[in-house]
């Protein structure tokens, strides 16, 4: 692997970055972090963002001026990218909740009628497109998409990856590729399309019954597709789908194209075609692709709704993959109480805490990759709430304070994703209350029923009432939805305070949702207890029918950090039945040391 560049080759490149900007009569250039997919995990080829700034968040914008540099980024990441800015002449940004887009507001502000900003419009969004347009035509400046700049600066720039592709078979894909198929058509129909391009990854991964190692964590492939009421085109890099998944591929009327083809094919659409295409995951380069005379009709994937609802038969092999997973996690934490007390050896590191705990994963059958990149933090790295430890950064796990561990795994039947806190050494009264102000947060979300079709971002407030009734709050979402040997993170529901509540985030059965409140104070710890749920049919009334959730993640909650005076009957019953379950269902895949934690950390309070 390349080393990163350093904070002098940085500065080199902006240097040259802008004097090509000059060259171009470019005043501004805005490197969002992005890909032709408009993924969360990008491949190499496209983390431009990170190469130029050094801030390696999964989230941020790069704006560079002839005099100006700098990210914008969200709270989520604040004192990650001030440490990794440090040194730099690159600014950090800092966007309020709810504020993604202040940078086009920055832009505009700042520029003056006549200049011109340049950004590529083959990573850059369809709908932030039109924003920024709107924006800079207001003020007379000038929008360039047409150049990608960074192609001339950046030196050993990451080709495209070349994994191959396989197929996510019987019995753990539950629905064939035909039916998927025929389900999106029969969407497409019922708007009167009669083609559909798909450029989001997991959609295209779930649609065709196809995983891939393109990208970090999630077990996608660099594609689009191109949807006739008949067959398809899955466009994609040659030689990366293997002979015999082609031919299966061509029995279900699914042709193969290249990768690059595929503005080319929209182009070709001609007069009389309605292409159907959702503004949120298409690039502003592909919809300029289509000609004028074909109607386009922009609408949610439908493919995102039907990823998005498991079947029965899907949930079945979560709930088993859930209970392995928990399985290598009273493993692992058997692994942590010994090392901890084993004073000859030196105190374990953060590091080692990703170590054992993908070790103790990749033991367990179905295993494929982590999930995303473990956050081990102890102490004030723990309020970093994406913290990612370093062999030059890390902290010594010893002395008195708080480990909180965000984990997840891939694995062929589900896909996981785990927050829990470990206290090491004495505890102090004030970590066990938020703590338990934590789990009231879990407890109240989890328990709750609502209406079918409830708009995901109105449940937020569940989880933040008893945080916010002491006087807490903390800087992101309370839970997203889930993929199914897929992204971790996915929609369309979202449990957000900052999300509009659309009526494509409504909540329906067979969604996995993370809940997931959490208390920070920084430079002294963090708090967030995580677990997965599945929606549920609860009862019909007169009203109409009603969900509620079913906690899938089975892994004890840490009983030694309560402060039992803060919690009701009800909340302790809660504890007390998920440990059973928790124990119940882990206690036939663990034995030895990782039974005997099991026992001890599920005994009733």
């Amino acid at each position: 692997m390349q080393n990163p560049p350093t904070t002098s080759e940085r500065a080199a490149a902006l240097a040259q970055l802008r004097a090509v900007m000059q060259r171009e009569h470019v005043d501004a250039i805005l490197v969002p972090s992005a890909d032709p997919h408009l993924s969360e995990y990008l491949p190499g080829r496209w983390q431009g963002r990170e190469w130029l700034s050094g801030f390696t968040g999964s989230v941020g914008t790069f704006i560079a001026t002839a005099a100006f540099a700098g990210v914008w980024t969200d709270a989520r990441y604040w004192t990650q990218a001030e440490a990794e800015l440090a040194g730099s002449d690159i600014a950090l940004m800092k966007i309020p909740s709810g504020a993604s887009l202040l940078y086009i507001d920055w832009l505009a502000a700042s520029l003056h009628s006549g200049q011109t900003v340049a950004v590529d419009a083959r990573v850059l969004g369809l709908s932030t497109a039109r924003l920024l347009a709107d924006a800079l035509r207001e003020r007379g400046i000038v929008l360039r998409t047409d150049i990608d700049l960074l192609d001339e600066v950046w030196s050993g720039r990451p080709a495209l990856p070349t994994a191959p592709v396989f197929e996510h078979a019987a019995p753990y894909a539950s629905t064939t590729r035909a039916d998927k198929l025929a389900e999106v058509r029969a969407a497409m129909a019922k708007i009167g399309a009669s083609r559909h391009f798909i450029s989001t990854l997991d959609d295209i991964a779930w649609l065709f019954n196809l995983r891939g190692a393109d990208v970090n964590y999630n077990p996608v492939f660099l594609a689009h597709a191109l949807l006739k009421p008949d067959s398809a085109t899955l466009f994609v890099a040659d030689g990366k789908v293997p002979a015999d998944v082609a031919e299966r591929l061509r029995l279900d009327r699914v042709e193969l194209a290249p990768y690059g083809q595929a503005e080319a094919a929209l182009a070709q659409l001609g007069e009389g075609e309605v292409l159907l295409v959702d503004p949120r995951r298409i690039t502003a380069g592909m919809r300029a692709a289509v000609a004028a005379a074909v109607k386009v009709v922009e609408s949610v994937n439908p493919s995102t709704f039907a990823k998005s609802k498991k079947t029965a038969q899907d949930a079945d092999h979560v709930r088993a993959t859930m209970e392995q997973d928990g399985a290598a996690l009273c493993e692992f934490f058997a692994w942590l109480d010994v090392r901890l007390a084993d004073k000859r050896r030196g105190p374990p590191t953060e590091l080692d805490i990703d170590t054992h705990i993908c070790a103790a994963r990749a033991r367990r059958p179905g295993f494929v990759s982590p999930s995303f990149g473990t956050i081990a933090g102890f102490n004030a790295n723990g309020a970093i709430m994406h913290y990612r430890a370093t062999e030059d950064s890390h902290a010594d796990i010893e002395g008195d304070g708080l480990l909180l561990i965000d984990s997840g795994g891939q694995y062929l039947g589900g896909t996981t994703d785990i927050t829990r806190v470990v206290p090491i050494g004495t505890s102090s009264a004030a970590q066990k209350r938020d703590f338990t102000l934590v789990l009231k947060g879990v407890i109240a979300l989890s328990s709750a029923q609502f209406p079918r079709g409830t708009r995901s971002p109105m449940l937020d407030a569940l989880a933040r009432a008893p945080i916010w009734a002491a006087g807490n709050e903390y800087g992101h979402g309370t839970g997203h939805g889930v993929g199914y040997f897929l992204n971790v993170h996915e929609g369309p529901q979202s449990i957000s305070a900052t999300s509009m509540p659309e009526p494509h985030t409504a909540m329906e059965p067979g969604m996995i949702t993370s809940v997931e409140p959490g208390i920070y104070r920084p430079g002294r710890w963090g708090i967030r207890i995580e677990n997965l749920v599945l929606n549920r049919s609860a009862e019909t009334t007169e009203f109409g029918e009603f969900l509620n959730f079913e906690t899938l993640t089975l892994c004890p909650i840490d009983t030694r950090l309560l402060d039992l005076e803060l919690l009701r009957a009800d909340e302790v019953k809660w504890l007390n039945d998920y440990h059973a379950t928790v124990r119940a269902r882990l206690a036939p895949h663990v034995d030895g040391a990782a039974r005997a934690w099991l026992d001890e950390r599920t005994k009733e309070i």
